[in-house]
Formats: C-alpha cells, structure tokens, sequence
C-alpha cells in the first residue's frame, strides 16, 4: 500500500505519464458516464413501449424507473465501502462490468419481475462508478483542474441527454425497447475495453470500511451532501413536468418538446464545462454563485415560461444552471471527507437521485394544490435558497473531526 493520497491537493502535480494519455484515461471514464446517462434517462421514454410489450399498465411499468432509482441509493454506499481495498482501476472495471450486466439482463428479462430486477442490479454501481471515477479523474488532473476534470467525467452524462436518450428511444420505439437496453450494454463493453487500454494503474492509497465509513461522521459531508439534494431538487421540480409546462403553460407543440429537451441536454454540456472552470478557480464562491444562480434562473422560469420563445431559451439555462452546481459539489465532497472520498464522492450521485425524487414530489405537490405549472419552478426557487443557507451554515461551522487534509492544504494553496 503506498501512501500516496487519495486525491492531490490543488498544490500538488500529478503526473501519470503524457497529457494525451491522461485526457485518453478521462474520455474512457466518461463514456462510462454516457452509458450511465443514456440508460437512466431513455427508460422514462420507452415506458409506453415497455408497458405494451410486458402487458402491464404504464404505471406499472413506471416501477423499472424507480427499481434503477432504488439502486443507485443503495449501490452508492454499499459498494464505495464494501470495495474501500480494491484498487480504483480494478474497481472501475468491475463496476462497469456489473452495469453491462445489469443492461444485458434487462434485455433478456422473461417478465416483468425480472425486468425490475435488473433495473436494480444496473443501477447499483451508478453512483460508485461516478465517485471512482471523479477520484481518478482528480488525481490524473493534477493543481488547479481538479473539478475540470471531474466536469469532463461529467460530460458523458451531459452528452448523454443531447446524443444518447434521444438516439436509444428512437432505436427503441423502432425495433423495440430491449433493442435499446442492448445498445447500453455495448457502450458498458466499449467502456471496459476502454478502461482496461487507456487508465494507468493509479498510485491512490486504498483505504478501509472503517475508514470510509468515516466519512459519515464528518458534519461537513452531511451538509454538502444536503446542499446536493435540496439545491437539485429544483431543478427536477421543473423537469418531471416539463412537457406538460411546455405545452399548457408555453404553448409550445408537442412535436417540439423533444427539441426542449435537447436542448436542456445541450445546456447541461455548457454548464458542466463552465462549472468546472469556476469550481477550479474558487471552489467556495463558485458553489455559491452556482447554486444562487440556480435558484435566480428558476425564479425567471416562472414569468418567461408564458412565452414560447422564452420558455425554450430557460430550459437550455436551467439544464445549465443544474450542471454546473456539479463539479464544484463534488470537489467539496471530496476535500471535506478526508481519507474517505470514495464513499463521499458517492454519495454524491446518491443525493442528486434523491433530489430527483424529492423535486418530483413537491412539484406534484403543488400542482395538486391548484397552484399550476409554474408553482413547481417557485418552490425550486425555495429549494435553492435553502441549498445556499445550509452551504453559507457549513462554510461557517468547524467539524467536530477537524478540518480535512485535502480542504485545508488546498486553502492553504490558495
């Protein structure tokens, strides 16, 4: 074991051999995100053709949705912990390994039962995967790119919204659904072949369950962690109804909608890039200037959403403004977490599904109420305030486990 630590300080150098090599090894960590992306999202897309080919009714079929949901949350910590002595090459290969299982199971899946299962079993190693990969992503980027790096991880699951969903639901509606869980499952071998060709075999300490169990008694990782759930949480208040907004509210043609949807993909892809970027140059200002602006981007939504025009051009800024709170929540993890980033940097992906299902709620919430299609997108304004008030609270408290060596030698960096 060597005593290399698990993700460099923003002062440190990393160099594992030549920059090509090392922007190779972060493309193949994001194609893994793309294969993630792509079949967490086109399975909301295909619900129609699933209920029809399974014989149930489409709420039913809704259930394959939220069985991959329930895997990621409980994935994410289980397998950072129960894998803490695995080291991250091998791991990243068996975590990808596992998800083109899962997506190939889902092909062969006799019946509904099955299909659910594994619905689960490919999203379990979803937020690992994420963690592991930004860790390396970190490591391999070196002094002042650490969230850019971790934003090119990203990127696949940006892509994925704009290339991956709408390319894979078409190749479904077309030759059937299982077709395009078959599709997932070549980009998983691609990602293991690239994995395997292209990410050096890493000099990053291996830890413990102990001690990535530890990360949960640190303040400051509960915290971000919170500012990832509330702070999203928005956003998905928005989105799980955006059609409907599209067409009610904006008067936008149903035919248009899947372009709106695009186009908050190609929005997540800039925001990513800028966030990293800003993440990279202060990383506590930026979480700030992110997640405020997230919240001032919703607040807008509620009044252009009138407009057809306007509407279109929100829903790029919010898939942005979504995007770019990313990077610079993931960094903080890990500096926060000490020697047990991997479980943190998890949990991470754990908390932004959660915040899926939390901004789901509360967006039906109010609709429910009678308060309309715009109500989700102002209470998202006040999920974002709540996000930047917990963030404010933590940059002001002191854990009681003190201060984490990555956190504070990058400070003292800076």
């Amino acid at each position: 074991m060597t005593t290399a630590p698990a993700c460099p300080p923003d002062d440190v150098r990393i160099d594992d051999g030549p920059r090509a090599g090392r922007t190779r090894a972060m493309w193949a960590l994001a194609l893994g995100g793309f294969g993630i992306g792509t079949t967490e999202f086109m399975a909301m897309g295909l619900l129609p053709d699933i209920a029809a080919g399974l014989g149930v009714s489409e709420p039913t079929a809704g259930h394959v949705v939220s069985a991959y949901a329930a895997g990621v949350v409980v994935g994410a910590p289980l397998l950072a912990t129960l894998t803490a002595r695995v080291p991250r090459k091998t791991l990243l290969i068996a975590l990808m390994v596992a998800f083109t299982i899962g997506n190939a199971a889902t092909v062969l899946a006799p019946g509904y039962g099955a299909l659910v299962a594994s619905r689960f079993v490919a999203g379990l190693p979803h937020g690992a995967y994420f963690g592991v990969a930004a860790i390396v992503a970190a490591h391999l980027a070196g002094r002042g790119q650490r969230a850019r790096a971790v934003a090119l991880v990203m990127m696949g699951l940006s892509v994925a919204n704009v290339i991956g969903v709408p390319a894979a639901s078409w190749l479904g509606m077309a030759l059937g659904w299982r077709i395009a869980f078959g599709l997932v499952a070549v980009i998983g071998v691609a990602t293991v072949a690239a994995v395997v060709a292209w990410v050096p075999d890493l000099s990053i300490r291996t830890t413990s369950v102990r001690t990535e169990l530890g990360a949960l008694r640190r303040k400051q990782v509960w915290m971000t962690l919170g500012v990832a759930t509330i702070g999203f949480g928005g956003v998905f208040a928005v989105y799980t109804y955006i059609s409907t907004t599209l067409t009610d509210v904006a008067g936008v043609p149903k035919s248009v909608v899947p372009v709106a949807l695009m186009l908050f993909g190609l929005g997540m892809v800039v925001g990513n890039a800028v966030g990293g970027r800003l993440a990279d140059r202060a990383l506590v200002p930026g979480i700030f200037i992110t997640v405020g602006a997230l919240g001032v981007l919703l607040a807008v939504f509620v009044v252009a959403v009138h407009n057809p025009y306007t509407a279109l051009v929100m829903v790029f800024l919010l898939g942005g403004g979504c995007a770019a709170v990313g990077p610079g929540l993931q960094v903080r993890l890990m500096d926060v977490a000490d020697d047990a980033q991997t479980l943190a940097a998890s949990l991470h992906h754990a908390a932004f599904n959660l915040a899926n299902a939390i901004g789901a709620a509360i967006g039906g919430a109010v609709i429910a109420a009678g308060f309309g299609y715009t109500a989700p997108a102002a209470a998202g304004v006040i999920l974002a305030a709540a996000g930047v008030l917990i963030f404010a609270i933590a940059v002001r408290m002191k854990d009681d486990s003190g201060p984490a060596r990555g956190e504070a030698a990058a400070t003292e960096a800076r």
